[in-house]
């Protein structure tokens, strides 16, 4: 809806952004023609979490902040299991790490098809909604239905559920599921490698515009395999490489007046995490599949396109169906479900490579495991000022849009981020005022 001002301006309401996870608003400001202003209204109360965890046992946050998202609990719990066993000195088995990678990619999977075909894939088809879509390309929803039901069906099998996962603990799990009971996931993973792969050929077909950006990347790093359930080091296209248990020296959290939620800067910088700084960053420990369905699809090793980070999202898809067979094909009943962690005091911090990027939390614990201090940051809230930069730009770049058009493709912009807003906090309402 689009109002006049006294002042000749204009202020445009959209009341909800579609096809994302959470609700908000969004301000541009013009002047003569030009941007003026770009803000990100975050405007949800702040739910607390980090509140509450402050004296609770050192053993509680995977349940508790597992709540923090119905879509990509993992990610919260893998950070927060990390943080805990680093600070209590504990060392997980091959067997535990394998599982928790096995229950990461059934995340993977099912949010990246719930986004790449439900709510991104509409945007460049010209369609308003998947429901609209289904009636022209039944065959493109039904293949996403099948693939993310291959992945809720992975977290349940390892996780106990498919949402809020309950199978997990500090120290690893209460159970181990058998060989026979992820023998029978194997059918429909196998098909759906086939499909995520034939998905890349799909997307990289679609019509993108010319919006390269120069972001500093960061995400985690392994020596071994892509990143997933943890890395040994965080990196970045700065250059700058550092230990997991350094990230806070290089990340500042801090308040913006037009926000709820925070904003962060990466020595200084805004910066992004998310797919396409994974793909860049570990583009060499991508499978040999993987690699070349991106380089068919018509990517090189590096992305800095956002738009184009639906193909790059579609090859981590193929990837995660790949990892998820590879350890079922390798996996054998006996194995220890944990191992004994005893609380001591100390400060840790725990990483993983969420859906939506890199995720880290940061706990104190006293002699007794009852946590004195907690952080937690998501990576939407990390991605916040690089997706202001994109609106700043996209409204620039079509500035000669009327408001209904300029008001989608910025919707578009901010969906390449598949932002997860409640873990943020939430959005969307624009408002675009000329003058």
């Amino acid at each position: 809806m689009t109002h006049q001002l006294k002042d000749g301006g204009q202020v445009m309401q959209v009341g909800m952004l579609a096809r994302v996870e959470g609700e908000g608003g969004m301000h541009i400001a013009f002047k003569d023609g030009k941007v003026e202003t770009v803000h990100l209204n975050i405007f949800e109360p702040p739910r607390f979490y980090e509140g509450f965890l402050r004296g609770r046992r050192f053993t509680e946050p995977p349940d508790i902040t597992a709540r923090i998202c119905g879509i990509c609990p993992v990610a919260y719990q893998s950070a927060s299991t990390e943080a805990m066993e680093t600070i209590c000195g504990a060392t997980t088995t091959d067997a535990i790490q394998d599982m928790r990678r096995l229950l990461y990619c059934g995340e993977w999977i099912e949010s990246h098809s719930l986004h790449i075909f439900m709510l991104h894939a509409p945007d460049f088809l010209g369609y308003d909604s998947v429901l609209e879509m289904a009636k022209d390309h039944p065959e493109v929803v039904q293949t996403a239905l099948r693939l993310k039901k291959a992945g809720n069906d992975l977290m349940t099998a390892v996780g106990g559920r498919a949402i809020h996962p309950v199978n997990v603990k500090v120290g690893g799990f209460y159970r181990m599921p058998t060989v026979a009971e992820v023998a029978r996931l194997r059918p429909a993973l196998a098909r759906g490698r086939d499909d995520a792969l034939e998905a890349v050929a799909l997307v990289a077909g679609f019509d993108f515009p010319d919006f390269e950006q120069d972001y500093t990347y960061v995400a985690l790093r392994h020596p071994d395999r892509y990143p997933l359930e943890r890395g040994t080091e965080v990196v970045a296209t700065s250059g700058v490489r550092f230990p997991v248990s350094e990230i806070a020296q290089h990340v500042e959290e801090f308040h913006v007046e037009h926000s709820n939620a925070l904003h962060a800067r990466f020595d200084g910088h805004p910066y992004l995490v998310g797919p396409l700084a994974r793909y860049t960053l570990n583009f060499d420990q991508l499978s040999p599949s993987t690699q070349d369905a991106a380089f068919r699809a018509g990517l090189t090793e590096e992305c800095r396109n956002p738009f184009k980070s639906i193909i790059v999202r579609t090859v981590e898809l193929a990837y995660a169906f790949e990892e998820a067979l590879r350890i079922i094909d390798h996996w054998q009943d006996g194995h220890a479900p944990s191992v004994q962690v005893d609380a001591r005091p100390g400060e840790g911090i725990g990483a993983s490579e969420a859906p939506r990027g890199l995720i880290w939390h940061r706990y104190r614990i006293d002699a007794d495991g009852i946590i004195e201090d907690a952080q937690i940051v998501p990576p939407t809230s990390q991605n916040q000022a690089s997706i202001e930069q994109d609106l700043r730009r996209a409204a620039e770049q079509w500035t000669d849009l009327d408001d209904h058009m300029l008001t989608h493709r910025c919707e578009e912009a901010i969906r390449n981020y598949d932002p997860c807003i409640s873990c943020a906090t939430h959005f969307l309402d624009l408002r675009v005022k000329r003058s």
